[in-house]
């Protein structure tokens, strides 16, 4: 009997794991849509500067995260940006519904913040200190960029012939992605991002 039920389990899992890849290699090309705009942006970021007005808001929110983050233990860091990543990830899928805008919008912003920052570390130190940066958000990209894709394509039901059964599909196989590559990929991202953030110090 239990025997059974571990073989269902295995198949369950494997079965949703394969069925989630194979969505995600149908998904690729929105994916790529949204890494493209991100690293675009990301240079954009980095080559132009936005008023000061802007610069200073974007200063202050970064100032407040890492205040925010600084005392945390390696623990509660890690709880920290998997939650944090978690929602951007969920939201970037959830509110792709409304035509694919907000992924788009949220690749845009992501890319311009990392450019910013980039940028500003630079001028006031050297492209060399850009390194430390990485353990700040690079881990979870893979994630966040499957989430966007995902989102991305959602909206896109809307200009199907069979709006409704493209969109439960749609919907549906982004979920299963959600909980069984990124979720993984995001608990993996934490653990390697905290641990690291904590060993720069």
């Amino acid at each position: 009997m239990m025997r059974n039920k571990k073989k269902k389990s295995k198949g369950f899992f494997r079965e949703n794991y394969v069925s989630s890849w194979n969505y995600l290699k149908e998904s690729k090309n929105y994916i790529y849509i949204t890494i493209g705009i991100f690293f675009i942006f990301t240079l954009v970021g980095f080559f132009i500067p936005p008023p000061d007005s802007i610069a200073e808001q974007i200063l202050k929110f970064i100032e407040d995260l890492l205040n925010a983050t600084q005392d945390m233990s390696q623990i509660e860091l890690i709880n920290y940006i998997f939650w944090n990543n978690l929602q951007s990830s969920f939201f970037g899928i959830f509110f792709g519904i409304f035509f694919g805008i907000f992924p788009v919008v949220s690749a845009i912003g992501n890319g311009y913040l990392l450019g910013f920052v980039a940028a500003v570390v630079s001028q006031e130190e050297s492209l060399l200190v850009l390194w430390r940066l990485l353990p700040h958000g690079i881990f979870e990209l893979p994630a966040v960029f499957i989430s966007f894709g995902l989102g991305l394509k959602l909206g896109t039901f809307i200009f199907q012939k069979e709006k409704i059964r493209t969109f439960n599909r749609y919907f549906w196989n982004s979920i299963k992605v959600f909980f069984f590559i990124v979720v993984p990929l995001l608990i993996v991202a934490a653990i390697i991002e905290g641990s690291l953030i904590v060993l720069l110090g």
